[in-house]
């Protein structure tokens, strides 16, 4: 008698986890706190980028009590370059928040994990079912994609609908004798053999019954009802340099990029922006004040994609002549040999690390 399709992919899954699953730093872990943090560093990154920020926080706080006590740059600045820096931030805050209110004690239940700041529905079942062995399931990318082709669901993972259908699904799913093992056989699954895109149909262990691949909708599946429209965004930094200083700025608005640094910036609407737009903006009066300042070259525009945003950015040149000097008002002087010390977007950065300009 043929096993029920749900217990086939069960049994199947999990015979191809015990032959094939990826050696990572985290695997087998029971540390609830290096639990956590590999998890927030992978949300939304790749794990071959994720791996040595796994291992650097894990050189520099190898305890929550020492991670909670870090000065907030210095957290910032050891994220630099991984992106969505909102989990750089939440992660410092709900150390704070172990350490302060829970007397250091990681929590050890689903419902207490997820009071934890930054941590939804999949990064609390990770953590418990890893940690602890708690029955909860995890729902992420990955299993959208396996479960949607596996079972040839068609119902948008973007809404609420879909987001119910497949949660109930993977936790009828769930091997609750090892609901650790079980979860990290499904991300396991859909990062390395059934991906995204060009995924390994001809070796799984799944395609006998597998709906998508018997009807032709492999790469239809998971559906998405919404488009992500991205706006862009043109920025004109001032990059000053003058008696080996230079200016910076730290953004604390609730924007891109909160609490990293960036140079005097000018935010322009449209493309077209020259140096006679730059030399009767409000910003550069309030800097130099009618000074004789010298606008020279101009960096090639960068770019940088993010979710909802395409940031285009140039850097202009600014020599101020001997005797002369800028108005620093709410901005930070810092030596130019210090800047390694701070943490910058990542389009700041590689404009550093290519030193298109002389300044630098």
């Amino acid at each position: 008698m043929q096993k029920p399709k749900q217990a086939y992919f069960r049994e199947q899954l999990m015979k191809w986890f015990a032959q094939s699953h990826r050696p990572l730093p985290w695997k087998g872990e029971k540390d609830p706190y290096l639990i956590w943090l590999s998890e927030i560093i992978l949300q939304q990154t790749r794990v071959e980028q994720g791996l040595p920020y796994f291992e650097r926080f894990r050189e520099h706080y190898p305890t929550v009590q020492l991670l909670a006590e870090a000065p907030a740059d210095e957290v910032m600045k050891l994220w630099e370059g991984l992106g969505y820096y909102s989990r750089a931030r939440n992660l410092h805050a709900a150390a704070r928040y172990i350490t302060r209110e829970l007397g250091g004690r990681f929590p050890d239940t689903y419902e207490g994990i997820r009071q934890l700041k930054g941590v939804g529905p999949y990064t609390a079942a990770a953590i418990a079912s890893f940690a602890y062995g708690l029955p909860y399931a995890v729902v992420d990318g990955n299993v959208f994609r396996v479960l949607s082709r596996f079972f040839g669901i068609e119902t948008p993972v973007d809404t609420t609908t879909g987001k119910n259908t497949f949660s109930s699904l993977a936790q009828e799913l769930l091997d609750t004798r090892q609901p650790g093992n079980y979860n990290q056989a499904i991300m396991d699954f859909g990062a390395t053999q059934c991906t995204p895109k060009a995924p390994a149909c001809a070796v799984c262990p799944l395609r006998e019954p597998c709906s998508a691949l018997h009807e032709k909708k492999v790469t239809l599946l998971p559906v998405k009802s919404k488009k992500i429209e991205k706006r862009q965004r043109f920025f004109h930094y001032l990059a000053i340099s003058h008696e080996g200083k230079t200016l910076l700025n730290k953004r604390t608005e609730k924007d891109i990029w909160q609490n990293l640094y960036e140079f005097p910036l000018l935010e322009w609407p449209h493309p077209s922006c020259e140096e006679k737009d730059i030399r009767s903006s409000v910003l550069w009066q309030q800097l130099f004040d009618g000074q004789d300042v010298v606008l020279g070259g101009v960096s090639p525009p960068y770019q940088q994609v993010l979710t909802h945003q395409k940031i285009v950015a140039s850097f202009w040149e600014v020599r101020l002549p001997a005797g002369a000097a800028f108005n620093s008002g709410n901005f930070l002087a810092v030596d130019q040999k210090n800047l390694s010390k701070f943490a910058f977007p990542k389009i700041i950065s590689r404009y550093l690390n290519q030193a298109q300009l002389t300044l630098f």
